[in-house]
């Protein structure tokens, strides 16, 4: 058997789509966003240490973070980047639209190019779902749950810091054993089901 690693992670993909198609909750309420976001204080890096993983992330390795530049009252930059499995560099840029004055929580996120993504206005597609108090950690997905990402200032988190995400992550209607742990420079090397950490 092979041991490429992208050859791994697409099958991993596969079977953890496949899983995920079943086990999504077909009569789950939407994914229900914060109360309300600063979007000021949501500017920066963040680094990803877990995600339900995604087709276009299959090539990044480690070190997957996103850096958000607020642009105006309703759109911020996004700048993805991660490093590859052969230690390359891979990034794309896009754009986040607030969809919800109310909440500034939900937003439609569209990347150039992608052919499902390439409206500047469209669906929500991101919405943050849990804040820590001091903006030190996040949750977002889509409404559907079908994206799931646990996003951190920080690219290393503590060992009951890990118990509180998995948590989190269950009380907002995820199947915990569907994020994947993203290996981080300083952080976890691994890659495992959240439900196992």
């Amino acid at each position: 058997m092979t041991k490429n690693p992208i050859f791994h992670a697409a099958v991993g993909f596969a079977v953890l789509a496949g899983t995920l198609l079943v086990a999504a909750p077909a009569t789950a309420a939407p994914l229900a966003p914060v109360p309300s976001l600063d979007v000021q204080r949501y500017m920066g890096t963040w680094h990803q240490l877990a995600a339900v993983p995604q087709p276009f992330s299959l090539n990044c390795a480690r070190d997957t973070r996103a850096t958000y530049t607020l642009l105006d009252a309703q759109n911020v930059r996004v700048e993805n980047r991660c490093t590859t499995w052969t230690g390359g560099s891979s990034g794309v840029t896009g754009n986040a639209r607030v969809n919800d004055p109310a909440t500034m929580a939900q937003l439609h996120v569209s990347f150039p190019g992608v052919s499902t993504q390439d409206s500047l206005n469209g669906p929500t597609n991101y919405v943050v779902t849990h804040l820590a108090d001091d903006y030190s950690w996040a949750l977002v997905g889509d409404p559907a749950r079908f994206s799931g990402f646990v996003l951190s200032r920080s690219a290393s988190v503590s060992a009951e810091r890990w118990r509180e995400i998995r948590a989190v992550v269950e009380s907002r209607g995820y199947n915990s054993c569907l994020l994947l742990t993203s290996p981080t420079t300083g952080g976890r090397e691994d890659i495992r089901p959240l439900c196992t950490v």
